[in-house]
């Protein structure tokens, strides 16, 4: 998967005259709510590139990242659902296909627990010269990534999760 990333990013960075935008300081965060009890989690080190010329988007992020109010819920996360010393990256790569001012329509392919979805996100992005910025919302359904929820906890976690992604790009 690296070795994809690798070469997309590249591919990108070589196009002649083409408008480079990288994030490495981003966050996401996903917060999931239940009667019982509400999880949420930041990871501020989400890395991203934007090429404005053909509009295609990356992002991509470490698991362990995720930072949790309460450390035990941050080591079942990353032990027990999301598994993330087999699958520590999560990435999406996309394409804006629709825009309306600032706001976006993105289609990509989003990967997580080594399971890869194609989703359809409505987003803001705001263009300047130097900079580019990207916020989105949008929910995943655990079990289209295969993460497995124990009966003991399922009235804790939402099948549901409530993601948020807040990213600046800068011209490369």
């Amino acid at each position: 998967m690296n070795k994809l990333l690798l070469l997309l990013f590249c591919l990108i960075n070589f196009q002649i005259n083409a408008q480079i935008f990288l994030g490495n300081d981003g966050s996401i965060s996903f917060f999931s709510k239940t009667p019982i009890e509400d999880i949420t989690a930041i990871n501020n080190n989400v890395s991203a590139v934007f090429d404005s010329k053909t509009n295609d988007l990356l992002f991509q992020l470490k698991i362990s990242d995720f930072i949790f109010p309460i450390a035990l819920m941050q080591e079942h996360f990353n032990e027990n659902y999301l598994e993330s010393d087999i699958y520590p990256k999560s990435t999406f790569i996309g394409k804006i296909i629709k825009t309306k001012n600032d706001s976006v329509n993105v289609l990509g392919d989003l990967t997580i627990h080594g399971e890869t979805k194609s989703i359809n996100v409505d987003g803001i992005i705001i263009r300047n010269n130097k900079s580019v910025k990207v916020y989105a919302t949008f929910s995943v359904n655990l079990e289209d990534y295969k993460i497995k929820v124990p009966k003991i906890v399922m009235y804790k976690i939402a099948e549901k999760i409530d993601i948020k992604v807040n990213i600046e790009l800068i011209k490369s």
